[in-house]
């Protein structure tokens, strides 16, 4: 039973800011297109603003990958 446990929390580990991720960037992908269409010099910022929520995922993978470690799931 504790590897139902481990494998759920690794899941949610990786879903839950993955959904996330999927909503901040929802907003910011608009945001970020209709200030190129008026301001095109701001390019970098709005890469940067697009690929800052991607880290909640990576980290979110790296808890994931750890909880399996330490949960002896993998």
């Amino acid at each position: 039973m504790d590897i139902v446990w481990i494998t759920l929390s690794a899941a949610l580990a990786v879903a839950v800011p993955a959904l996330a991720t999927a909503w901040a960037q929802s907003k910011i992908g608009p945001a970020g297109a209709a200030t190129l269409a008026e301001k095109p010099e701001l390019s970098a910022t709005v890469i940067v603003l697009v690929a800052i929520p991607e880290t909640m995922v990576i980290l979110g993978f790296v808890v994931a990958v750890l909880i399996m470690l330490r949960g002896g799931g993998a």
